[in-house]
């Protein structure tokens, strides 16, 4: 880069700035007219704003404006008018016994307007924005439910959660018996076999027949002589085909072997009395809830 005195350019006619690149003349072009009246505009309407609007930050505070807006006070003024909507809707909740909230159409309504509202903030990480669940996470959308699927099961679990560490929580636990070594390697491969067999499907006949006495022994207690579960004790149901981690036989010998079991939150210490209700309503009518 080098300096010179500004001249006029010979091709265009243009005054140079005096600075050359490699030979290169920079031309002082004069900015658009319009260009230059949007950006006296824009400092305007920028003056106007500092002076109307909440805008320079100070040491202890900012500068509030003439008008004295606020978007805090505006969230808060229009959280207390939702409040004040849902108040009467919520009061009835209180009181409603779950049965009454799903004979009443309209108590129904407005509970299953709070219930999906709460499970789309709440449960849906888990469980999927439509409740299908996942692997790990039970499906609502069914009709298998490892504690009861009936309204009033559906509401209890919501309340204490599952090895929630709530006093009152929904627990079970099954044994890692390969892990802690209550099994043989050859014995859970058996005990596989077995299980898959239970489920309907293909499975080596000859290992699950050496596997019976260890499932009577070991298994039975809690999933039934018939391997039908009991939601008293929270045992799935292992004769259908609904497999909370996996229904591979390699899925299921880990299950075995390590005894895993999933938590969850017990909403009662989080949420209102009614907020839990419509959430079980929700969960109940829209998920596949059982009537008895």
């Amino acid at each position: 880069m080098s300096g010179h005195k500004p001249e006029k350019d010979d091709v265009t006619g243009v005054d140079t700035t005096g600075h050359e690149w490699d030979g290169i003349r920079e031309l002082d072009n004069p900015l658009p007219r319009w260009w230059l009246w949007v950006f006296y505009a824009s400092i305007v309407i920028a003056v106007i704003y500092w002076i109307l609007m909440p805008a320079w930050p100070g040491i202890s505070g900012y500068t509030h404006g003439v008008l004295g807006a606020s978007d805090r006070t505006n969230v808060a003024r229009a959280m207390d008018q939702l409040h004040a909507q849902r108040g009467k809707g919520a009061e009835v909740l209180k009181t409603a016994s779950l049965e009454q909230i799903e004979r009443d159409p309209d108590l129904q309504a407005y509970a299953l307007a709070v219930g999906q509202s709460v499970f789309g903030d709440n449960c849906a990480t888990c469980h999927g924005p439509g409740g299908a669940g996942g692997k790990g996470y039970p499906n609502l959308r069914d009709d298998i439910w490892i504690w009861g699927g009936t309204l009033e099961d559906i509401h209890h679990t919501l309340t204490v959660g599952v090895r929630s560490g709530d006093p009152n929580a929904r627990m079970s636990q099954m044994p890692a018996f390969g892990r802690d070594g209550l099994l043989q390697q050859s014995q859970i491969d058996d005990l596989t076999e077995y299980v898959v067999q239970l489920s309907g499907r293909k499975a080596n006949a000859v290992a699950a027949s050496r596997a019976a006495p260890v499932f009577a022994e070991q298994c039975a207690v809690c999933h039934g002589p018939a391997g039908k579960g009991d939601p008293k004790v929270g045992a799935p149901d292992l004769t259908d085909n609904d497999w909370l981690y996996g229904a591979e036989p390699a899925d299921i010998a880990g299950q075995i072997y390590n005894g895993r079991g999933g938590v969850m939150p017990a909403w009662g210490p989080r949420l209102s009395p009614e907020t839990v209700k419509a959430l079980a309503v929700y969960i109940h009518a829209n998920a596949g809830g059982q009537d008895k």
